[in-house]
């Protein structure tokens, strides 16, 4: 059995399952409790960063769904950020561990993916060092205890559309019960990252949250899976944009029809909140559920 061992633990979230367990209760208690869990919802789209940054965001978008249903099987979408593929990395069978246990995958959807696309490829050696999808599993593994998950990294690239619509395409034929979890972080703002059209400080920050991520969020609200890829490419306002191309695709194929936004922040926010001073970089987060 493949298993894939934490390799962010102790710097993005707590890696002793007691701390863990403490700091997702935390997190879970301060949710939105907007009533949007009603509805009928098909997935979300949470950021990715340390926990102490964005983690109530996530959170927030985790227990929403969590109080809407109890998916079979969580389809979730990542980044790419220190591997090279080419196309997209599916992890197809085995288990992740977390501190708060094992988050089994669900391999015979992932051999029926396989079956159906040549979009995406069985490769787990690619998700040995991705953050973005680990972050997420605490969560599950919590929250979702009698789910399965098939984890897959998609490039920001003209493919991530099609991606998502095979992927959708295959939970309908199946009839999965299924949800759909994408993931990005926005604008990475500041001299560290090499992006300060509207200066360094505070200036500059409420910038990139208030105009620029919102460009994003924007069209994300529109559904417009079709352009998110360029816009990110353009104005530098997402990191994983063929993650969030590929859940909005795949969330529209499986009935969900518009993207509500639960919370939006940044990093430069948290610290500002924390009673810190306003720092020169800044990443901006949001967490949206689709309905």
């Amino acid at each position: 059995m493949r298993v894939r061992e934490p390799v962010v633990a102790g710097q993005f979230y707590e890696s002793d399952s007691h701390l863990c367990r403490q700091a997702m209760d935390a997190l879970v208690t301060y949710t939105d409790q907007s009533g949007l869990s009603a509805k009928k919802l098909y997935g979300g789209l949470v950021p990715h960063a340390g926990w102490s940054y964005s983690g109530s965001v996530a959170a927030g978008v985790f227990a929403t769904l969590a109080q809407s249903f109890a998916p079979d099987v969580i389809v979730l979408f990542g980044g790419v950020h220190r591997s090279s593929v080419d196309i997209a990395a599916m992890f197809s069978d085995g288990k992740w561990e977390t501190p708060l246990g094992p988050v089994p995958m669900d391999a015979r959807l992932a051999e029926r993916i396989l079956g159906q696309t040549n979009l995406v490829a069985d490769d787990a050696f690619a998700h040995e060092k991705e953050h973005s999808i680990e972050v997420q599993m605490p969560f599950i593994a919590s929250l979702f205890p009698y789910a399965r998950v098939v984890p897959i990294m998609v490039t920001p690239g003209p493919k991530a559309e099609a991606v998502g619509e095979a992927i959708g395409r295959t939970l309908t034929a199946y009839d999965y019960n299924a949800m759909i979890v994408g993931t990005t972080d926005l604008t990475h703002y500041g001299p560290n990252y090499g992006f300060v059209p509207e200066g360094v400080g505070g200036e500059g920050n409420r910038w990139a949250r208030q105009v620029n991520d919102r460009r994003f969020i924007d069209l994300v609200q529109e559904m417009r899976s079709d352009c998110v890829v360029d816009e990110a490419q353009k104005h530098k306002n997402a990191c994983s944009s063929g993650a969030v191309a590929a859940t909005v695709a795949a969330v529209k194929k499986i009935g969900a029809t518009s993207a509500l936004v639960l919370s939006q922040t940044s990093s430069a926010e948290v610290v500002v909140s924390a009673g810190g001073g306003e720092p020169s970089d800044s990443v901006g987060y949001v967490g949206m559920v689709f309905a």
